[in-house]
C-alpha cells in the first residue's frame, strides 16, 4: 500500500519524461543554459582551442576529415615510392601474371640464371624515386669564361688563326734544335728521349766528363761527399732478433730447460751482488767488533822491521859506488892508472877508448856471423820451432778476430747509463699453455723495441725521468675535518 505523500508510478515517468523533455531546451542566447543540466566544472566550457587540452573536446568531424586525408596521402606517397604510381592506375599485365608452368616439372628442371644474393638484394635501392642531381660535382671555376675562349678559337681556327702557343710548339717541331760541337743539344727539343737525371749515363754531363776538378767545382753543383762513419751500420746486430727455442709455443723439454737455466743464472748473479752488497754495509757484530789490543797490534805492526832494516843499511849507500868504481876501472887494463872523476881527459885516453870500441864492435859483428853459419846445420831444428810460432801467432791472431767480432755486437756506452740487458721472458713447468688460445703474452713488444734500438747504438741508454718535488707538502687541517674529528 503506497503512502498518500508519494507519487504514483505514473507522475514519476511523467516526471521522467518532462526532464528528458527539458534536457533537450535550447536557450535563446549564447551564455543560456539547460536549467535540467547541472553547471560545468569549468566557467570557460570546454576550454580554449588553440591549447592542446582542448584538442580532445573540440574533435569533431573536421579532425577525423583531417585524419583520414593524411593517411590518403601518406599512402600515396608510399605507392610512389615502392610502385612509382598509384596501384588504381596501374594496368593489369604489371600486377598480374598468368601461371601456366608445370609446378613438379619446375621442380626438377634446374635453373640456368643465377640467382642474386640476399645481400646484394638488401643494398638495392627502393625507392623508385631518382636521387637528386648534384649541381656543385658538374660546376667548372670560369666555365663560362672558358666556354666564350674555345667557341672564339673555334671560329678563328675555321679561318686558319692558331693560338700562340700552338704556333711556337709547331716551329720547334719543324725546326728542331742543333745540338753543338760535343753532340749533346740544349735539352729543349720535344722530340728528345727521356733519361734518369740521376743515373750516371745522364746526357747533360757528357759535356762535363774529363773536365778539371777545379772546373767542375766552380761550374757545376756538386754533391756533398757522404762520410765513411755514415756508411758503416752502428752495430751488426739484426733489427729482429729470434727468440731461444725454449720460448716459443709448445717448445721441446731440452729446449726449454735450457731457457730455465738461463734465467736462473741472470737471478743467481743478481742474487750475488745483493749479498755482496749487502755484507760491505753490514756493521760488524760485537765478536767482529775490534777490541783494545787488536787495535794497538795494528798500530804496532812493521815497527820493529824498519828500525832493524835502518841499522844494518846504515853502509850500504856506500857499496854501489865502490862497486861501480871497480867495475869502470877492472872493464878496462889501460885505465888503471886514471886520475879522479872530473878530471879532463887526454888525447891519448880518447884514442884507446875509440880503438876499445871499435874492437868489441868488430868482435861481436865475428859472433854474429859464426852464429848465422852454425844455425844453417840447426834448420832441423828449428823447423818445429818455427811451427809452434807461426800456430801461436794464428791463436793469437784468431782471438783478436773473435774479441773483434764479438765488440762488434755489443752495445757501446754512448751515455753516461751503461745498457742492461732485459729479463729473459720464460714461463715455468707449471705455466705452459696446453693450445694456443690459452697461451698467455709475455714482456711487452714496445719495451723490446727500445731495449733493441739501445743495443744497436742507434739510442744511449735511458731510464725514466724522476719526479722531483720542488716544495715540500704542508698538510693543513681543514675545519670542516677538524670538526669532525673532535
Amino acid at each position: 500500500m503506497a503512502s498518500p505523500g508519494a507519487a504514483p508510478p505514473a507522475a514519476a515517468a511523467a516526471a521522467a519524461s518532462s526532464s528528458s523533455s527539458s534536457s533537450s531546451f535550447l536557450g535563446f542566447s549564447v551564455s543560456s543554459r539547460d536549467p535540467g543540466r547541472l553547471p560545468s566544472r569549468r566557467a570557460g566550457g570546454l576550454g580554449a582551442r588553440n591549447r592542446k587540452k582542448g584538442w580532445k573536446r573540440w574533435r569533431g568531424p573536421e579532425a577525423k576529415l583531417g585524419w583520414e586525408l593524411g593517411d590518403w596521402l601518406e599512402e600515396r606517397a608510399s605507392e610512389l615510392r615502392h610502385l612509382g604510381g598509384p596501384v588504381s592506375e596501374k594496368p593489369d599485365e604489371t600486377l598480374f601474371f598468368l601461371d601456366t608452368s608445370n609446378k613438379q616439372q619446375d621442380q626438377k628442371q634446374k635453373p640456368t640464371k643465377e640467382r642474386p644474393l640476399k645481400i646484394d638484394l638488401i643494398l638495392q635501392p627502393d625507392s623508385k624515386v631518382p636521387p637528386p642531381k648534384d649541381i656543385l660535382a658538374y660546376q667548372v671555376p670560369n666555365g663560362r669564361k672558358l666556354k666564350r675562349k674555345l667557341q672564339l678559337w673555334e671560329k678563328l681556327a675555321e679561318k686558319g688563326v692558331v693560338p700562340r702557343k700552338e704556333r711556337l710548339l709547331q716551329q720547334r717541331l719543324q725546326n728542331p734544335p742543333k745540338a753543338d760541337a760535343a753532340g749533346t743539344d740544349s735539352g729543349t727539343n720535344p722530340s728528345r728521349e727521356f733519361y734518369d737525371i740521376w743515373s750516371d749515363s745522364n746526357p747533360l754531363d757528357k759535356a762535363l766528363a774529363g773536365k778539371d776538378a777545379w772546373f767542375l767545382e766552380q761550374t757545376k753543383k756538386q754533391l756533398v761527399k757522404r762520410p765513411d762513419r755514415l756508411k758503416k751500420a752502428p752495430s751488426e746486430l739484426p733489427a729482429m732478433e729470434v727468440i731461444p727455442p725454449g720460448g716459443s709455443y709448445n717448445p721441446s723439454f731440452q729446449s726449454h730447460q735450457a731457457l730455465l737455466l738461463q734465467a736462473f743464472e741472470v737471478e743467481l748473479g743478481r742474487q750475488k751482488a745483493e749479498e755482496r752488497l749487502q755484507r760491505q754495509l753490514n756493521f760488524p757484530t760485537a765478536a767482529e767488533a775490534p777490541t783494545q789490543e787488536t787495535v794497538f797490534q795494528e798500530q804496532c805492526e812493521g815497527l820493529m822491521e824498519e828500525e832493524s832494516e835502518g841499522e844494518e843499511g846504515q853502509d850500504s849507500p856506500l857499496v854501489p859506488q865502490e862497486e861501480g868504481l871497480q867495475a869502470v876501472s877492472t872493464s878496462d887494463p889501460h885505465l888503471l892508472t886514471a886520475t879522479a872523476v872530473g878530471e879532463k881527459k887526454t888525447e891519448r885516453q880518447r884514442k884507446k877508448e875509440k880503438a876499445a870500441k871499435q874492437l868489441k864492435a868488430r868482435e861481436l859483428s865475428q859472433k854474429t856471423a859464426r852464429r848465422r853459419q852454425q844455425e844453417l846445420f840447426q834448420l832441423r831444428s828449428i823447423r818445429p820451432q818455427l811451427k809452434q810460432r807461426e800456430a801461436e801467432l794464428q791463436r793469437r791472431k784468431r782471438r783478436r778476430e773473435a774479441k773483434r767480432k764479438l765488440e762488434a755486437v755489443q752495445p757501446k756506452r754512448l751515455g753516461r747509463l751503461k745498457y742492461k740487458e732485459p729479463d729473459v721472458d720464460v714461463q715455468l713447468s707449471t705455466e705452459l699453455a696446453e693450445s694456443l688460445r690459452m697461451l698467455k703474452p709475455e714482456g711487452s713488444i714496445l719495451r723490446d723495441r727500445f731495449k733493441s734500438l739501445q743495443k744497436r747504438n742507434l739510442i744511449e741508454p735511458r731510464e725514466r725521468a724522476k719526479f722531483k718535488r720542488k716544495y715540500r707538502l704542508k698538510y693543513v687541517e681543514k675545519r670542516a675535518f677538524r670538526e669532525i674529528t673532535l
